[in-house]
């Protein structure tokens, strides 16, 4: 039998991220004929709205997968087998897209990783103006690199593509940054971007997004890689049918339904603007911990640090035992490390549907488990955070 846990646990990892009540409700029907005029018109309607999301007047794409899954889509519908990428490393994630378009039998060229930084943009120009036959056809780059903390200034990157002269497509992993950070598609020359259900469009896993401009849809139209199940051509046809490649998932689209409508009645402006106060008292109440020498931020970078989530380094301690105790004791859910941050650091998830009280309360217990763990904190850190809150409060009301 399953011990009473009171209250909500609280759930403050990059992802999945906490799934709004009016979500779960519009998820709570039963299932009926995917050919009826009211899901076809549903499912059109979500593609829409998400190119208001992605700031683009491209074309949508929707799959039944995770992040990892749709990252195959750029790889077998742009690329070709013996086609050459780069893939700028930061961290885990932008390793594990290197490895999966290696094993797609795609040639992989990378930057240096710096765990502590973002994508640096003059390694990419470097490595584009060394590549005079042009056999790159693609960059590939995480914009929130989850493992690390860090964001990539993707206007950046688009420079460096730019200065080097350079024909290639810039694709984006933008999984934990959509409706999180600002995001420009087309005004930032990005030809494809990628997105996942669970992180700031506040759904269960699952569903996974692809939005392709017009060079991006052009090259899809003559690449002659195998596919078959994540083929965009394929996925142009009956709207109730093949834009899901087969059955679609109702369930799953009556959420996404609801969740843009909450994005869109916030306001995707304000939805970030939120996203970056929060972070702001996170940080803040980071730093105030790391004045007594045992944590320290992983991404050392102020401007670098991403608006969701935020990697603290432990030195003086253990951050698995102090994320079990936080768990198991108080019911609050941390990332913990991964690849070579593993046993290094915890992660404060807040991105997602998230306000002022639950951002206090997880630093709250963060506070605790870290001071119960014998983790040296200066005390201190939910003040540091209330005080960044009212800084930024008197800011908008003055603005």
């Amino acid at each position: 039998m399953m011990s009473h846990r009171p209250g909500r646990i609280f759930l403050h990892t990059p992802g999945p991220t906490n799934v709004p009540d009016s979500v779960l409700s519009a998820m709570h029907r039963p299932a009926e004929d995917f050919a009826s005029p009211e899901f076809a018109r549903t499912a059109r309607s979500c593609l829409d709205d998400l190119k208001t999301v992605y700031r683009t007047d491209g074309e949508v794409f929707s799959f039944i997968a995770n992040g990892h899954g749709v990252w195959e889509v750029p790889l077998v519908n742009l690329l070709e087998p013996g086609d050459s990428v780069l893939v700028p490393l930061a961290g885990r994630f932008s390793a594990a897209w290197a490895e999966m378009a290696e094993h797609l039998g795609l040639e992989v060229v990378t930057t240096p990783a710096d765990l502590t930084r973002a994508i640096a943009p003059d390694a990419v120009r470097e490595m584009l103006e060394r590549d005079r036959d042009h056999a790159i056809r693609a960059v590939l780059c995480v914009h929130t690199e989850t493992a690390s903390g860090a964001r990539t200034d993707l206007r950046a990157i688009r420079r460096a593509i730019d200065d080097a002269g350079h024909p290639a497509l810039l694709v984006v992993d933008a999984i934990a940054s959509l409706a999180v950070e600002t995001f420009d598609m087309d005004g930032w020359g990005i030809d494809c971007a990628l997105s996942a259900s669970q992180k700031g469009l506040m759904m269960p896993p699952g569903l996974a997004f692809a939005a392709l401009g017009r060079r991006a849809m052009e090259r899809a139209q003559t690449c002659n890689h195998p596919r078959r199940y994540w083929d965009l051509q394929f996925r142009r046809g009956d709207p109730t049918y093949m834009w899901f490649h087969g059955t679609p998932p109702l369930q799953q689209v009556w959420g996404l339904r609801a969740a843009l409508d909450r994005i869109l009645a916030e306001g995707v402006d304000e939805v970030i603007a939120r996203h970056r106060r929060l972070a702001d008292a996170v940080r803040a109440a980071v730093a105030r911990w790391s004045a007594a020498g045992a944590l320290s931020f992983q991404c050392r970078n102020e401007t670098e640090r991403a608006n969701a989530v935020t990697a603290v380094r432990v030195e003086g301690g253990d951050p698995d035992a102090m994320r079990k105790l936080a768990h198991e004791r108080y019911n609050l859910s941390l990332g913990g490390g991964l690849g070579e941050l593993e046993h290094r650091v915890f992660r404060i998830g807040h991105l997602g549907d998230l306000n002022e009280p639950m951002i206090l309360g997880a630093l709250a217990t963060t506070e605790l488990a870290l001071q119960e763990c014998g983790i040296a904190v200066q005390p201190g850190g939910v003040e540091a955070a209330i005080a960044a809150l009212r800084t930024q409060h008197d800011n908008r009301r003055v603005a």
